[in-house]
């Protein structure tokens, strides 16, 4: 990736995920950044963090801020981004699906229902969170047939596999909704506008 800087002044900016639908959100926007994905045991933390009673929303910002701040730490002066989306419905959370097999079952699990999306992101500089947002989409699936569900994992194939959910809300998964509330950009994992507002503050994005 090339890496060009609005000033010399301008901090680095740094990713701390190996998400390719964020990164192309921040490369649409047309900000400079380099991805350092950050290693953490999410699962242990999610597993953790449930059997204390916390909310999806607080798991979320938990692991963005988990992200961001270790990759800040071993980055002085950077602007990290960490961000983190968990899928809530009816009280179970849903990660992203193994295989095929467990996109089929996510999918017939959310059908008829709605489910949120508790998304988070936070920017960290030298190993201590500066700022936060959360966001919390509402997304209703329609009652969908066995036999579009076939058809829609017949066409997606394992793009499924990239989101939580299972579904390309971008491409073929909008067939999947009856109603979607929300910012479009916090259901793609990245509450977009908010951050960039944030980010004006810093001379990273142009004011």
């Amino acid at each position: 990736m090339t890496l060009v800087s609005l000033s010399s002044e301008s901090p680095k900016m740094i990713l701390a995920s190996a998400s390719s639908s964020r990164a192309k959100l921040l490369q649409a926007a047309g900000l400079s950044f380099e991805p350092i994905p950050a290693n953490v045991d999410e699962n242990s933390i999610k597993d953790s963090l449930k059997a204390e009673n916390a909310t999806a929303e607080q798991c979320a910002e938990t692991l963005a801020e988990l992200k961001a701040v270790k990759i800040s730490q071993a980055n002085a002066d950077a602007l990290v981004i960490g961000a983190d989306q968990l899928l809530e419905c009816n009280g179970d959370w849903f990660d992203k699906p193994a295989d095929m097999n467990g996109v089929k079952s996510h999918l017939l699990k959310l059908r008829g229902q709605t489910h949120t999306l508790a998304t988070s992101v936070v920017v960290a500089q030298n190993g201590a969170r500066i700022w936060h947002f959360n966001a919390s989409p509402q997304l209703s699936m329609r009652n969908f047939s066995d036999a579009f569900i076939e058809r829609y994992i017949a066409q997606v194939g394992e793009k499924a596999l990239l989101s939580v959910g299972a579904y390309q809300l971008e491409s073929e998964g909008i067939q999947l909704f009856s109603r979607i509330q929300g910012d479009f950009f916090a259901i793609l994992g990245l509450p977009l506008l908010e951050l960039l507002s944030f980010l004006r503050g810093y001379d990273v994005v142009q004011t």
